[in-house]
């Protein structure tokens, strides 16, 4: 891509406080945005060949609200990505990455958070002092199981299709806020699918098609009636 080309995005950027460059072949984090650390709300540098964030520029952008960088290339996120602390959304969808810094927790504002697609083996604890997290997406990723921290998440959609978990803490319907949960495709027996998800938790979606039981034999657990009457409740809510 040319410099002209270039520097006509980042003129526009200055004006709109947005810059999108997508489908471009970048391999690297363009420097140029560092003239517009104290413009910009949002950067999409999505389907691109981008390998790693700079350290010195990620972490100053001040006002950023919305980070996208999908189809890139990064196998690890900076610390000084934990210092956006106006970020509400962060979508890092079909990347390399194994696991978050251990500050991400700093990123008090975030509000939506997409890493399907990584390399991720464990629910990353980190989440779990974010306060205002609503959508989680941690689809497609490499997870066994769920531990007992998930009691402490405070979403309110959590995405964990298509990963490998055979194991669920009963501990999940703790969370306060949890409402729909997807688990498809994953390797869950119906006897690892704790009985007070059902009974005792605020869950009102629960997509469990594509594990090792059968789905009909779900609806004879105990405590299915009480899931199907918050089903129903929030399905009148929105028809």
């Amino acid at each position: 891509m040319g410099n002209s080309a270039l520097r006509a995005h980042v003129e526009t950027a200055q004006k709109t406080g947005v810059f999108q460059l997508k489908d471009r072949g970048l391999t690297e984090f363009p420097s140029e945005l560092q003239k517009l650390t104290s413009n910009l709300r949002t950067i999409d540098l999505s389907n691109n060949k981008i390998e790693s964030l700079p350290p010195m520029i990620i972490g100053k952008f001040t006002l950023l609200k919305s980070l996208s960088l999908n189809n890139n290339k990064l196998t690890i996120l900076p610390e000084e990505l934990c210092n956006l602390k106006k970020l509400e959304m962060l979508s890092l969808n079909n990347n390399h990455l194994r696991e978050l810094p251990s500050t991400f927790g700093q990123l008090a504002a975030l509000k939506t958070l997409s890493l399907s697609g990584n390399q991720l083996r464990a629910l990353p604890p980190q989440l779990c002092s974010l306060r205002h997290l609503d959508v989680v997406d941690l689809s497609k990723n490499q997870i066994r199981s769920i531990p007992d921290i998930v009691g402490e998440l405070q979403v309110i959609e959590l995405n964990l299709n298509q990963n490998q978990i055979s194991q669920i803490s009963v501990k999940i319907s703790c969370c306060p806020r949890l409402k729909i949960l997807r688990l498809e495709e994953n390797c869950l027996e119906l006897s690892m699918l704790p009985q007070s998800i059902l009974s005792d938790s605020q869950i009102c979606l629960l997509a469990v098609e594509g594990n090792l039981f059968e789905i009909k034999k779900l609806r004879e657990l105990e405590g299915y009636d009480k899931y199907m009457e918050r089903f129903t409740a929030t399905k009148k809510k929105f028809a």
